[in-house]
């Protein structure tokens, strides 16, 4: 009896220990509209992650089961908003923000100082991808085609003590995402006048040739990632807009090919694959809700369950096939450890609050929005039928309500406006 008892344990043990997704116990919990919009990890134990409106990094050394917070906006004297975060090694590393000013750290992140020797002085940092011993990237910003901000990469070969502009207008409007797979080949993406776009480098970034497009105008390629055991094997996110679903696409053949796959929501942002078909996409809905998406498939992206924890997500990090971390509501883990957070509650993301009036309008669209702090904005105007009939403004904005009109010569029928801010994609469907 006695070892049929320890045979059950050991079965019970094992099941409870399977691979899974668990809310870590991170510094800040349950705050509404919250998100961690970065992790990034060296080692199993030693990481860090960056809080987006909440601007602030924090540190583990202990794969999660703590956190100490190194950084926030109050201690450095400015209003942040925190897009992504990358090291090198343990001590030198980059914290890229939507507002004028990108960090660098030489101390493991107990101190940052603005990097004041970039060319062209870039307005935002939305993508970064440190790569080999010295070399790191940056791209942005997701603004880009409706705020005159031009697409733009940049380098440093010598751990950012100097930095080279890359100007991307002849590739993309707007770049969100960097990732190499060495210091010379590389993958950039974002968006351009056709759609969401995927482009490739062989020579550190001096050329480049898109190798993916959506064909939907305002939808972006979000994420991308290189399969860890073959480096043929590329995803990407495409964020869409409403009535549309995103999608995951997928090429096998290092960008020769993709092919697509519809996922059941909109605003499609975080990607991470294990193999060639078992992975999870993540985002947030595009209206108040209680869905978090967060989407697990097992067929290459044939079909899609819900994974049952994570919300809001922007970023899956890997770091072997049996552990992974995710940034979004909080900090999520993917292992065998019972490591969990029992008292996290996934919060979907807060949407903007937005009034059109009247409605159904007539010769003006007439928009209130209030901004409960600094953002960026980007309006664009859809059909019925998701097609991009104009991207309306495009702005920085400062806490409070904003009001705008536009002139609206379109015939009578249903439209959807669509707004993009540092938090996320929504939108808000009228009548003429």
């Amino acid at each position: 009896m006695k070892k049929l008892f320890l045979f059950c344990w050991a079965i019970s043990l094992n099941l409870q220990a399977q691979l899974q997704w668990r809310p870590l116990p991170t510094a800040i919990t349950n705050i509404d509209n919250q998100r961690f919009d970065d992790v990034f990890f060296l080692n199993e134990n030693l990481g860090w992650a960056a809080n987006g409106a909440y601007a602030a990094v924090y540190k583990t050394t202990d794969g999660g089961a703590t956190w100490t917070t190194q950084i926030t906006e109050q201690s450095l004297g400015g209003n942040y908003y925190f897009r992504n975060i990358e090291f090198l090694n343990e001590n030198i590393g980059f914290l890229g923000t939507l507002d004028n000013v990108f960090f660098k750290t030489i101390d493991g992140g107990t101190t940052w100082i603005p990097v004041t020797n970039l060319p062209n002085a870039p307005r935002a940092v939305c993508g970064l991808d440190a790569v080999g011993e010295s070399t790191v990237y940056g791209c942005g910003a997701y603004f880009s085609p409706a705020s005159g901000t031009p697409a733009y990469i940049i380098k440093s070969t010598d751990s950012g003590a100097t930095w080279q502009h890359i100007d991307m207008t002849p590739y993309a409007t707007a770049l969100v995402e960097i990732l190499f797979q060495d210091e010379n080949v590389g993958y950039a993406s974002g968006a351009d006048s056709n759609g969401g776009v995927i482009l490739k480098t062989t020579d550190g970034g001096a050329t480049w040739a898109s190798i993916y497009n959506s064909g939907i105008p305002g939808e972006y390629v979000w994420k991308l990632q290189i399969l860890s055991s073959n480096n043929n094997v590329l995803f990407g996110s495409v964020e869409a807009s409403e009535p549309n679903n995103g999608r995951m696409v997928r090429s096998l053949d290092g960008g020769v090919n993709w092919i697509a796959k519809e996922v059941p929501f909109t605003s499609v942002q975080a990607i991470g694959f294990l193999t060639e078909n078992h992975g999870w996409v993540g985002g947030y809905t595009s209206s108040i809700g209680t869905n978090f998406p967060f989407m697990e498939t097992n067929d290459g992206g044939d079909t899609w369950t819900d994974a049952g924890v994570g919300g809001n997500l922007n970023r899956i990090f890997f770091l072997s096939d049996h552990l992974a971390y995710a940034s979004g509501a909080t900090i999520y883990k993917y292992s065998e450890s019972l490591l969990s957070d029992p008292n996290f509650v996934d919060t979907n993301r807060v949407p903007l609050k937005v009034t059109v009036a009247p409605n159904p309008v007539k010769d003006k669209l007439s928009v209130s929005i209030d901004f409960p702090e600094p953002d960026h904005i980007v309006m664009r105007l859809y059909d019925a039928t998701g097609k991009l009939l104009k991207v309306l403004k495009g702005e920085s904005v400062s806490a409070g309500t904003k009001k705008y009109t536009f002139d609206f010569p379109y015939p009578s029928g249903t439209y959807f406006l669509n707004l993009h801010n540092d938090t996320g994609r929504q939108s808000v469907k009228f009548v003429k």
